[in-house]
Protein backbone atom coordinates (compact mmCIF):
# COMPACT_ATOMS: atom_id res chain seq x y z
CA UNK A 1 0.00 0.00 0.00
CA UNK A 2 1.50 3.28 -1.10
CA UNK A 3 0.92 6.62 0.49
CA UNK A 4 1.89 10.02 -0.85
CA UNK A 5 3.72 12.32 1.58
CA UNK A 6 1.78 15.42 2.44
CA UNK A 7 3.70 17.82 0.18
CA UNK A 8 3.24 15.54 -2.86
CA UNK A 9 -0.41 14.88 -2.04
CA UNK A 10 -1.08 18.63 -1.96
CA UNK A 11 0.50 19.06 -5.40
CA UNK A 12 -1.58 16.22 -6.86
CA UNK A 13 -4.73 17.64 -5.29
CA UNK A 14 -4.05 21.14 -6.68
CA UNK A 15 -3.57 19.87 -10.25
CA UNK A 16 -6.55 17.53 -10.14
CA UNK A 17 -8.79 20.24 -8.67
CA UNK A 18 -7.93 22.26 -11.78
CA UNK A 19 -8.99 19.33 -13.97
CA UNK A 20 -5.60 17.78 -14.81
CA UNK A 21 -5.02 14.06 -14.19
CA UNK A 22 -1.81 13.65 -12.17
CA UNK A 23 0.18 10.62 -11.03
CA UNK A 24 3.27 9.83 -8.94
CA UNK A 25 5.72 8.23 -11.34
CA UNK A 26 9.09 6.52 -11.73
CA UNK A 27 11.59 5.90 -8.96
CA UNK A 28 9.35 6.99 -6.09
CA UNK A 29 6.76 4.39 -7.12
CA UNK A 30 9.41 1.69 -7.61
CA UNK A 31 11.02 2.35 -4.23
CA UNK A 32 7.69 2.56 -2.39
CA UNK A 33 6.58 -0.78 -3.84
CA UNK A 34 9.79 -2.43 -2.69
CA UNK A 35 9.39 -1.02 0.81
CA UNK A 36 12.13 1.60 0.57
CA UNK A 37 11.73 5.29 1.34
CA UNK A 38 11.92 7.34 -1.88
CA UNK A 39 14.63 10.00 -2.05
CA UNK A 40 12.26 12.35 -3.85
CA UNK A 41 8.84 12.41 -5.49
CA UNK A 42 8.17 13.01 -9.17
CA UNK A 43 4.76 13.61 -10.71
CA UNK A 44 3.45 13.48 -14.27
CA UNK A 45 0.35 15.33 -15.30
CA UNK A 46 -1.99 16.15 -18.16
CA UNK A 47 -1.38 19.86 -17.46
CA UNK A 48 0.72 21.66 -20.06
CA UNK A 49 3.57 23.91 -18.89
CA UNK A 50 1.52 27.12 -18.95
CA UNK A 51 -1.30 25.37 -17.11
CA UNK A 52 1.10 24.14 -14.42
CA UNK A 53 2.34 27.70 -14.02
CA UNK A 54 -1.22 28.91 -13.53
CA UNK A 55 -2.00 26.22 -10.93
CA UNK A 56 1.10 27.05 -8.91
CA UNK A 57 1.05 30.82 -9.37
CA UNK A 58 2.36 32.37 -6.16
CA UNK A 59 4.26 29.22 -5.18
CA UNK A 60 8.03 28.89 -5.28
CA UNK A 61 8.91 27.17 -8.54
CA UNK A 62 11.90 26.58 -10.82
CA UNK A 63 11.11 26.80 -14.52
CA UNK A 64 14.49 25.74 -15.93
CA UNK A 65 13.02 22.54 -17.46
CA UNK A 66 9.82 24.10 -18.69
CA UNK A 67 10.81 23.84 -22.36
CA UNK A 68 10.65 20.06 -22.01
CA UNK A 69 7.53 20.20 -19.88
CA UNK A 70 9.08 20.05 -16.39
CA UNK A 71 8.39 22.44 -13.54
CA UNK A 72 10.01 22.01 -10.13
CA UNK A 73 7.77 22.93 -7.22
CA UNK A 74 9.73 23.91 -4.11
CA UNK A 75 7.95 22.80 -0.94
CA UNK A 76 8.84 22.46 2.72
CA UNK A 77 8.85 18.71 2.21
CA UNK A 78 11.36 18.95 -0.62
CA UNK A 79 11.36 19.75 -4.33
CA UNK A 80 8.84 17.96 -6.58
CA UNK A 81 9.47 17.61 -10.31
CA UNK A 82 6.21 17.77 -12.23
CA UNK A 83 6.29 16.89 -15.95
CA UNK A 84 3.61 17.03 -18.60
CA UNK A 85 2.69 13.67 -20.15
CA UNK A 86 5.03 13.48 -23.14
CA UNK A 87 6.82 11.34 -25.67
CA UNK A 88 10.37 12.05 -26.74
CA UNK A 89 11.63 12.72 -30.25
CA UNK A 90 14.89 11.32 -31.63
CA UNK A 91 18.13 11.38 -29.64
CA UNK A 92 20.63 12.58 -32.21
CA UNK A 93 23.19 13.44 -29.52
CA UNK A 94 22.66 10.17 -27.64
CA UNK A 95 21.61 12.09 -24.58
CA UNK A 96 18.79 14.62 -24.99
CA UNK A 97 15.61 14.18 -27.01
CA UNK A 98 15.65 16.43 -30.06
CA UNK A 99 12.19 17.51 -29.01
CA UNK A 100 9.19 16.41 -26.97
CA UNK A 101 5.54 16.00 -27.86
CA UNK A 102 2.95 16.43 -25.17
CA UNK A 103 0.44 13.59 -25.02
CA UNK A 104 -2.84 13.01 -23.27
CA UNK A 105 -2.33 9.81 -21.27
CA UNK A 106 -0.02 8.48 -18.59
CA UNK A 107 0.34 5.21 -20.55
CA UNK A 108 1.91 7.08 -23.48
CA UNK A 109 4.27 8.82 -21.08
CA UNK A 110 5.39 5.55 -19.49
CA UNK A 111 6.30 4.14 -22.92
CA UNK A 112 9.33 6.47 -23.14
CA UNK A 113 10.96 5.25 -19.92
CA UNK A 114 13.97 2.95 -19.76
CA UNK A 115 13.18 -0.01 -17.47
CA UNK A 116 9.84 -1.55 -16.54
CA UNK A 117 10.45 -1.13 -12.82
CA UNK A 118 10.56 2.63 -13.41
CA UNK A 119 7.65 2.68 -15.88
CA UNK A 120 4.90 2.59 -13.27
CA UNK A 121 2.62 5.36 -12.02
CA UNK A 122 0.40 5.52 -8.96
CA UNK A 123 -2.60 7.55 -7.86
CA UNK A 124 -4.22 7.58 -4.40
CA UNK A 125 -7.64 6.70 -5.84
CA UNK A 126 -6.92 5.09 -9.22
CA UNK A 127 -4.15 2.87 -7.88
CA UNK A 128 -1.25 1.48 -9.91
CA UNK A 129 -0.79 2.03 -13.64
CA UNK A 130 1.59 -0.69 -14.83
CA UNK A 131 1.31 -1.32 -18.59
CA UNK A 132 4.71 -3.07 -18.93
CA UNK A 133 4.64 -5.51 -16.01
CA UNK A 134 7.00 -3.53 -13.82
CA UNK A 135 5.49 -4.83 -10.58
CA UNK A 136 6.03 -8.46 -11.61
CA UNK A 137 9.64 -7.67 -12.60
CA UNK A 138 10.16 -5.83 -9.32
CA UNK A 139 8.86 -8.77 -7.29
CA UNK A 140 10.92 -11.28 -9.31
CA UNK A 141 14.11 -9.18 -9.18
CA UNK A 142 14.39 -8.70 -12.95
CA UNK A 143 15.61 -5.64 -14.82
CA UNK A 144 13.90 -5.43 -18.21
CA UNK A 145 13.89 -2.64 -20.79
CA UNK A 146 10.59 -1.06 -21.82
CA UNK A 147 9.71 -2.12 -25.36
CA UNK A 148 12.62 -2.60 -27.78
CA UNK A 149 15.80 -2.67 -25.64
CA UNK A 150 18.08 -1.67 -28.53
CA UNK A 151 15.94 1.42 -29.11
CA UNK A 152 16.05 2.34 -25.42
CA UNK A 153 19.86 2.17 -25.24
CA UNK A 154 20.35 3.83 -28.63
CA UNK A 155 18.29 6.79 -27.38
CA UNK A 156 20.56 7.30 -24.37
CA UNK A 157 23.52 4.96 -23.94
CA UNK A 158 23.97 6.03 -20.34
CA UNK A 159 20.99 3.77 -19.62
CA UNK A 160 23.45 0.88 -20.04
CA UNK A 161 25.44 2.04 -17.01
CA UNK A 162 22.21 2.90 -15.23
CA UNK A 163 21.14 -0.70 -15.68
CA UNK A 164 24.38 -1.95 -14.14
CA UNK A 165 23.87 0.52 -11.30
CA UNK A 166 20.46 -1.04 -10.62
CA UNK A 167 22.11 -4.47 -10.51
CA UNK A 168 24.63 -3.12 -7.99
CA UNK A 169 22.03 -1.32 -5.91
CA UNK A 170 19.18 -3.85 -5.97
CA UNK A 171 20.89 -7.14 -6.77
CA UNK A 172 18.56 -7.75 -9.73
CA UNK A 173 19.23 -10.05 -12.68
CA UNK A 174 19.11 -8.49 -16.13
CA UNK A 175 16.62 -10.03 -18.55
CA UNK A 176 18.40 -11.86 -21.38
CA UNK A 177 17.40 -9.64 -24.32
CA UNK A 178 17.99 -6.50 -22.27
CA UNK A 179 21.52 -7.64 -21.36
CA UNK A 180 22.24 -8.56 -24.97
CA UNK A 181 21.10 -5.13 -26.16
CA UNK A 182 23.29 -3.44 -23.53
CA UNK A 183 26.27 -5.19 -25.07
CA UNK A 184 25.21 -4.54 -28.66
CA UNK A 185 24.89 -0.81 -27.95
CA UNK A 186 28.00 -0.53 -25.72
CA UNK A 187 30.08 1.39 -28.27
CA UNK A 188 27.67 4.31 -27.84
CA UNK A 189 29.03 4.81 -24.34
CA UNK A 190 32.08 6.50 -25.86
CA UNK A 191 29.92 9.47 -26.79
CA UNK A 192 28.63 10.13 -23.26
CA UNK A 193 29.83 13.18 -21.32
CA UNK A 194 32.51 12.38 -18.73
CA UNK A 195 30.52 13.83 -15.82
CA UNK A 196 27.54 11.58 -16.57
CA UNK A 197 29.75 8.50 -16.82
CA UNK A 198 31.45 9.38 -13.52
CA UNK A 199 28.10 9.84 -11.79
CA UNK A 200 26.74 6.48 -12.90
CA UNK A 201 29.98 4.64 -12.15
CA UNK A 202 30.14 6.17 -8.70
CA UNK A 203 26.56 5.18 -7.96
CA UNK A 204 27.33 1.70 -9.26
CA UNK A 205 30.44 1.39 -7.08
CA UNK A 206 28.49 2.40 -3.98
CA UNK A 207 25.84 -0.30 -4.42
CA UNK A 208 25.33 -3.14 -1.98
CA UNK A 209 25.84 -5.74 -4.75
CA UNK A 210 28.80 -4.03 -6.41
CA UNK A 211 30.85 -7.23 -6.60
CA UNK A 212 28.08 -9.01 -8.51
CA UNK A 213 27.54 -6.09 -10.90
CA UNK A 214 31.24 -5.64 -11.70
CA UNK A 215 31.74 -9.35 -12.24
CA UNK A 216 28.70 -9.75 -14.51
CA UNK A 217 29.41 -6.68 -16.63
CA UNK A 218 33.20 -6.36 -16.59
CA UNK A 219 33.18 -6.12 -20.40
CA UNK A 220 30.90 -3.07 -20.32
CA UNK A 221 32.93 -1.44 -17.54
CA UNK A 222 35.95 -1.93 -19.79
CA UNK A 223 34.31 0.19 -22.50
CA UNK A 224 34.27 3.29 -20.27
CA UNK A 225 37.38 2.36 -18.26
CA UNK A 226 39.62 0.74 -20.89
CA UNK A 227 42.65 1.14 -18.63
CA UNK A 228 41.22 -1.64 -16.46
CA UNK A 229 40.85 -4.32 -19.12
CA UNK A 230 44.38 -5.74 -18.55
CA UNK A 231 43.18 -6.65 -15.04
CA UNK A 232 40.60 -9.10 -16.41
CA UNK A 233 41.95 -12.61 -15.98
CA UNK A 234 45.43 -11.43 -14.93
CA UNK A 235 46.53 -14.32 -12.71
CA UNK A 236 48.61 -13.24 -9.71
CA UNK A 237 50.37 -16.59 -9.18
CA UNK A 238 51.21 -15.55 -5.64
CA UNK A 239 50.55 -17.33 -2.31
CA UNK A 240 49.13 -14.10 -0.91
CA UNK A 241 46.36 -14.00 -3.54
CA UNK A 242 43.62 -16.49 -4.32
CA UNK A 243 42.10 -14.47 -7.21
CA UNK A 244 43.15 -12.71 -10.40
CA UNK A 245 43.69 -8.95 -10.26
CA UNK A 246 40.15 -8.02 -11.34
CA UNK A 247 38.37 -10.45 -9.02
CA UNK A 248 40.58 -9.38 -6.13
CA UNK A 249 39.89 -5.69 -6.81
CA UNK A 250 36.12 -6.01 -7.04
CA UNK A 251 36.08 -8.11 -3.87
CA UNK A 252 38.12 -5.41 -2.12
CA UNK A 253 35.69 -2.74 -3.37
CA UNK A 254 32.77 -4.66 -1.89
CA UNK A 255 34.54 -4.78 1.50
CA UNK A 256 35.13 -1.07 2.08
CA UNK A 257 32.35 1.31 3.20
CA UNK A 258 30.20 2.82 0.45
CA UNK A 259 32.14 6.08 0.43
CA UNK A 260 32.64 7.06 -3.25
CA UNK A 261 36.38 7.76 -3.05
CA UNK A 262 37.09 4.67 -0.94
CA UNK A 263 35.21 2.47 -3.43
CA UNK A 264 37.06 4.04 -6.38
CA UNK A 265 40.38 3.57 -4.55
CA UNK A 266 39.63 -0.09 -3.88
CA UNK A 267 38.75 -0.66 -7.53
CA UNK A 268 41.90 1.08 -8.80
CA UNK A 269 44.50 0.27 -6.14
CA UNK A 270 46.00 -2.62 -8.13
CA UNK A 271 45.22 -1.46 -11.68
CA UNK A 272 48.97 -1.11 -12.35
CA UNK A 273 49.73 -4.73 -11.53
CA UNK A 274 49.39 -6.18 -15.06
CA UNK A 275 52.01 -3.73 -16.37
CA UNK A 276 54.39 -4.64 -13.52
CA UNK A 277 53.96 -8.40 -13.48
CA UNK A 278 57.03 -10.63 -13.44
CA UNK A 279 57.31 -14.33 -12.67
CA UNK A 280 60.38 -15.70 -10.90
CA UNK A 281 62.11 -19.04 -11.38
CA UNK A 282 59.78 -20.69 -8.87
CA UNK A 283 56.75 -19.54 -10.85
CA UNK A 284 55.77 -16.92 -8.26
CA UNK A 285 54.26 -13.69 -9.56
CA UNK A 286 55.61 -10.34 -8.40
CA UNK A 287 54.39 -6.79 -9.02
CA UNK A 288 57.24 -4.52 -8.00
CA UNK A 289 56.43 -0.84 -8.25
CA UNK A 290 52.76 -1.36 -8.98
CA UNK A 291 51.44 1.32 -6.55
CA UNK A 292 53.17 4.10 -8.53
CA UNK A 293 51.90 2.71 -11.83
CA UNK A 294 48.41 2.32 -10.35
CA UNK A 295 48.53 5.96 -9.27
CA UNK A 296 49.42 7.07 -12.79
CA UNK A 297 46.51 5.11 -14.26
CA UNK A 298 44.14 6.36 -11.54
CA UNK A 299 45.17 9.94 -12.27
CA UNK A 300 44.46 9.44 -15.98
CA UNK A 301 40.98 8.13 -15.17
CA UNK A 302 40.26 10.83 -12.58
CA UNK A 303 41.25 13.59 -14.97
CA UNK A 304 39.23 12.17 -17.85
CA UNK A 305 36.14 11.71 -15.69
CA UNK A 306 36.63 15.18 -14.17
CA UNK A 307 36.84 14.30 -10.50
CA UNK A 308 36.91 17.27 -8.18
CA UNK A 309 40.38 18.35 -7.08
CA UNK A 310 39.78 17.22 -3.50
CA UNK A 311 38.47 13.80 -4.53
CA UNK A 312 41.32 13.30 -6.96
CA UNK A 313 43.96 14.17 -4.36
CA UNK A 314 42.40 11.81 -1.83
CA UNK A 315 42.06 9.01 -4.40
CA UNK A 316 45.63 9.25 -5.64
CA UNK A 317 47.10 9.26 -2.14
CA UNK A 318 45.16 6.10 -1.27
CA UNK A 319 46.13 4.29 -4.44
CA UNK A 320 49.79 5.27 -4.18
CA UNK A 321 50.14 4.40 -0.49
CA UNK A 322 47.85 1.38 -0.17
CA UNK A 323 50.83 -1.01 0.07
CA UNK A 324 52.85 1.00 2.62
CA UNK A 325 52.82 -0.12 6.28
CA UNK A 326 50.81 2.04 8.65
CA UNK A 327 52.84 1.24 11.75
CA UNK A 328 53.61 -1.85 13.78
CA UNK A 329 54.34 0.15 16.92
CA UNK A 330 53.18 3.42 18.48
CA UNK A 331 56.22 5.31 17.25
CA UNK A 332 55.59 4.35 13.63
CA UNK A 333 51.88 5.13 13.97
CA UNK A 334 52.75 8.64 15.16
CA UNK A 335 55.18 9.03 12.25
CA UNK A 336 52.53 8.05 9.68
CA UNK A 337 49.98 10.32 11.35
CA UNK A 338 52.46 13.14 11.03
CA UNK A 339 52.93 12.43 7.34
CA UNK A 340 49.32 12.03 6.20
CA UNK A 341 47.02 13.14 9.02
CA UNK A 342 44.29 11.26 10.87
CA UNK A 343 41.66 11.30 8.09
CA UNK A 344 43.90 9.74 5.45
CA UNK A 345 45.35 7.30 8.01
CA UNK A 346 41.82 6.06 8.69
CA UNK A 347 41.10 5.89 4.95
CA UNK A 348 44.18 3.76 4.37
CA UNK A 349 43.33 1.52 7.29
CA UNK A 350 39.90 0.84 5.81
CA UNK A 351 41.33 0.31 2.32
CA UNK A 352 44.00 -2.06 3.58
CA UNK A 353 41.37 -4.11 5.44
CA UNK A 354 39.35 -4.44 2.22
CA UNK A 355 42.52 -5.31 0.33
CA UNK A 356 43.41 -8.01 2.85
CA UNK A 357 39.94 -9.58 2.83
CA UNK A 358 39.91 -9.44 -0.98
CA UNK A 359 43.09 -11.51 -1.13
CA UNK A 360 41.19 -14.51 0.25
CA UNK A 361 44.28 -16.10 1.81
CA UNK A 362 45.69 -14.73 5.08
CA UNK A 363 43.15 -13.72 7.77
CA UNK A 364 46.05 -12.86 10.06
CA UNK A 365 46.68 -9.80 7.88
CA UNK A 366 43.29 -8.44 8.92
CA UNK A 367 44.12 -9.16 12.56
CA UNK A 368 47.34 -7.13 12.21
CA UNK A 369 45.36 -4.19 10.84
CA UNK A 370 42.95 -4.39 13.75
CA UNK A 371 45.99 -4.10 16.03
CA UNK A 372 47.12 -1.02 14.09
CA UNK A 373 43.64 0.42 14.58
CA UNK A 374 43.98 -0.18 18.33
CA UNK A 375 47.34 1.63 18.32
CA UNK A 376 45.77 4.53 16.45
CA UNK A 377 43.05 4.87 19.08
CA UNK A 378 45.62 4.75 21.85
CA UNK A 379 47.76 7.48 20.26
CA UNK A 380 44.75 9.73 19.70
CA UNK A 381 43.30 9.17 23.17
CA UNK A 382 46.67 9.96 24.75
CA UNK A 383 46.74 13.23 22.81
CA UNK A 384 50.30 12.47 21.77
CA UNK A 385 52.00 15.01 19.54
CA UNK A 386 52.13 13.96 15.89
CA UNK A 387 51.80 17.28 14.06
CA UNK A 388 53.02 20.86 14.22
CA UNK A 389 49.60 21.78 15.57
CA UNK A 390 50.30 19.71 18.69
CA UNK A 391 53.88 20.95 19.16
CA UNK A 392 54.44 22.80 22.45
CA UNK A 393 56.35 25.64 20.70
CA UNK A 394 55.20 27.85 17.87
CA UNK A 395 56.89 30.00 15.28
CA UNK A 396 56.92 33.10 17.46
CA UNK A 397 58.83 31.20 20.15
CA UNK A 398 61.57 30.50 17.62
CA UNK A 399 61.49 34.02 16.28
CA UNK A 400 62.24 35.20 19.83
CA UNK A 401 65.38 33.02 19.70
CA UNK A 402 66.58 34.93 16.64
CA UNK A 403 65.36 32.69 13.80
CA UNK A 404 63.54 34.14 10.79
CA UNK A 405 62.18 33.17 7.40
CA UNK A 406 62.45 29.53 6.24
CA UNK A 407 64.67 28.71 9.21
CA UNK A 408 61.62 28.91 11.50
CA UNK A 409 59.75 26.22 9.59
CA UNK A 410 62.83 24.05 9.31
CA UNK A 411 63.37 24.22 13.06
CA UNK A 412 59.72 23.41 13.81
CA UNK A 413 59.97 20.27 11.68
CA UNK A 414 63.27 19.33 13.33
CA UNK A 415 61.62 19.60 16.74
CA UNK A 416 58.58 17.61 15.60
CA UNK A 417 60.87 14.83 14.33
CA UNK A 418 62.62 14.77 17.68
CA UNK A 419 59.30 14.35 19.50
CA UNK A 420 58.12 11.66 17.06
CA UNK A 421 61.39 9.77 17.53
CA UNK A 422 61.02 10.10 21.32
CA UNK A 423 64.30 12.06 21.53
CA UNK A 424 62.61 15.02 23.24
CA UNK A 425 59.56 15.61 25.40
CA UNK A 426 56.83 17.80 23.97
CA UNK A 427 57.24 20.59 26.52
CA UNK A 428 58.10 24.20 25.83
CA UNK A 429 61.21 24.09 28.00
CA UNK A 430 62.61 20.91 26.45
CA UNK A 431 61.95 22.02 22.88
CA UNK A 432 63.40 25.50 23.34
CA UNK A 433 66.52 23.94 24.88
CA UNK A 434 66.81 21.59 21.92
CA UNK A 435 66.32 24.49 19.49
CA UNK A 436 69.09 26.50 21.16
CA UNK A 437 71.42 23.51 21.02
CA UNK A 438 70.61 23.01 17.35
CA UNK A 439 71.25 26.67 16.58
CA UNK A 440 74.62 26.54 18.34
CA UNK A 441 75.55 23.42 16.43
CA UNK A 442 74.63 25.05 13.12
CA UNK A 443 76.57 28.20 14.07
CA UNK A 444 79.70 26.15 14.80
CA UNK A 445 79.42 24.44 11.43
Amino acid sequence: MMRLPEHAARAVAALEAAGYQTWAVGGCVRDSLRGAAPHDWDLCTAARPDQMQAVFAGERVLETGLRHGTLTLLTEGGPIEITTFRTDGGYSDGRHPDGVRFVGSVEDDLARRDFTIGAMAWHPQRGLCDPYGGLDDLQEGILRAVGDPDARFAEDALRILRGIRFVSRLGFAVERETAAAMRRQAARLNGIAAERVRGELTGLLCGRFVHRALRMFADLIGVVLPELTPMFGCAQRNPHHLYDVWEHSIRAAAQVPADPVLRWAALLHDCGKPACKTVDEQGIGHFYGHPAVSRTIAEQIARRLRFSGADQDRLLLLVEQHDRPLGENDKLVRRRLSQIGEARFRDLLVLKKGDAVGQGTHPEDVAALLETERRLRAVLQADICFSLHHLAVKGNDLTALGLSGPAVGEMLHFLLDAVLDEQAENTREALLALARARMEEQHEQ
